[in-house]
């Protein structure tokens, strides 16, 4: 009888155990299957995060990469934890359908808020401000003032930044401009200013520096520069370069064509 006993007992906690192997082994193939799921829908939006706002080098200048990462990281991983929490092979069809949906419509809000977020911090103009060049994002732009910038600049472009100047403050904007701009309205984020590029083409040549200047500021960059002097196909003697300021005090070092001012590299070097 007591062997009987022990005989049923053993075979009760192997029956136990096997019975919550398989059920843990359901869960983490639910869990792979929403991971990979979400893995991909993450990749497509790193094509539009990327492909689209940010191009490079803006995903660094503008922190977009880490912003990025942060959100979409974490929705990745959340609604596939969730589904390794609440998973049971046991539920009725019913049930793992309403568990399935509103993990769904969790991390699918999540989502679309992280890129309204992305999308909100996008880089959407560099200007030129009088002696640098300034990159300007969406957020910066205070929405009560875009209808004063001109016609074709009322919109924030959705493809990556386009390249703009500033044209000469009138003496009746002065005071109240450089008031706003130490308040933390920089000049490059009033569209009443805005003009097109080509339109300061000599000033910004002006203020340009020979890109052989660089070499002998930053020794230790050397390589560096010559390998994005190279990237130009120009000679170095008809390059010049001017810093670039981001948000975050981020610094970088843009390289220009002497001849028509155009953009043509950039690097990641605090030229100031």
């Amino acid at each position: 009888s007591s062997d009987v006993c022990s005989s049923d007992l053993f075979l009760g906690v192997a029956m136990s155990h096997i019975s919550e192997n398989r059920l843990w082994r359901s869960k983490f193939q639910a869990f792979s299957i929403h991971f990979g799921c979400s893995l991909a829908i993450a990749l497509l939006a790193a094509l539009l995060v990327f492909g689209l706002w940010y191009p490079y080098p803006f995903r660094e200048i503008s922190g977009g990469r880490d912003l990025f990462l942060l959100i979409v990281g974490v929705d990745v991983v959340m609604g596939p934890l969730i589904t390794l929490a609440v998973f049971n092979p046991s539920k009725s069809r019913r049930e793992k359908i309403l568990d399935f949906s509103l993990i769904g419509l969790l991390q699918t809000g999540a989502l679309v808020y992280g890129l309204w977020a992305v999308a909100l911090a996008r880089p959407v103009h560099v200007v030129f401000e009088y002696d640098r060049l300034r990159v300007v994002h969406a957020v910066d732009i205070p929405a009560e003032l875009l209808d004063r910038a001109p016609v074709d600049l009322q919109s924030l472009p959705l493809t990556g930044p386009t390249y703009l100047s500033l044209r000469p403050m009138q003496a009746s904007e002065q005071q109240d401009m450089m008031t706003a701009a130490f308040g933390g309205l920089w000049l490059s984020a009033r569209p009443e200013l805005w003009q097109p590029y080509a339109a300061a083409s000599a000033e910004i040549l002006q203020a340009g520096q020979p890109v052989a200047d660089l070499i002998q500021r930053f020794p230790s960059q050397q390589q560096a520069i010559l390998n994005a002097v190279s990237g130009t196909g120009r000679p170095i003697e008809g390059l010049v370069y001017l810093p670039v300021v981001a948000r975050k005090d981020a610094f970088w070092t843009a390289v220009l064509d002497r001849q028509d001012a155009k953009v043509l590299a950039y690097l990641p070097i605090d030229s100031f």
